[in-house]
């Protein structure tokens, strides 16, 4: 148990080190706005391996679709990403999202999930909600079965707590 809150508390350091790096005042505009447009599944943009060879952990290139989101993501929302307080979940209830949408992706795999992330994302953005990246790392990273219903409950019930 020990170890396992270990990793949960590396990869929060990990997410707030990269979102502070792709928000920063000093990361080139140019590179940021390349990282927006990234699509997973398509060419990659030089940047994007000079970022990843740089500040994404050993094995990301396993699950390179799922960090190329994650990234976009990110890069999407910034200079204000990460806000570690605020869960997906509860970002969403305070948005305003819809359960519907939020049924769709939770309910999604692989490419749609990646899309609908994105879709999510790009809606959270747009009302100024940003949240915990770490959670949306495990949303896109975990592979379990059983870990990925434990996670949807947690967003689930953010968005049910936080609502209305």
């Amino acid at each position: 148990m020990e170890a396992m809150q270990s990793l949960e508390e590396t990869l929060e350091q990990q997410i707030g080190r990269i979102a502070g790096v792709i928000g920063s005042e000093r990361f080139p505009t140019g590179e940021r706005a390349a990282l927006r447009r990234m699509t997973p599944g398509y060419s990659l943009p030089l940047c994007f391996y000079r970022f990843a060879f740089s500040y994404l952990p050993e094995g990301w290139e396993y699950a390179i679709d799922d960090w190329t989101t994650l990234i976009a993501g990110i890069a999407l929302m910034s200079p204000n990403a990460y806000t570690p307080q605020v869960g997906f979940g509860r970002a969403l209830a305070e948005a305003g999202y819809s359960e519907t949408r939020l049924e769709r992706l939770l309910a999604a795999e692989g490419e749609v999930r990646r899309i609908l992330f994105l879709r999510t994302i790009r809606f959270l953005t747009a009302k100024s909600k940003p949240f915990n990246w770490a959670e949306g790392a495990r949303f896109l990273l975990t592979r379990s079965e059983g870990k990925r219903e434990t996670l949807n409950l947690r967003i689930a019930r953010e968005f049910y707590s936080s609502a209305g």
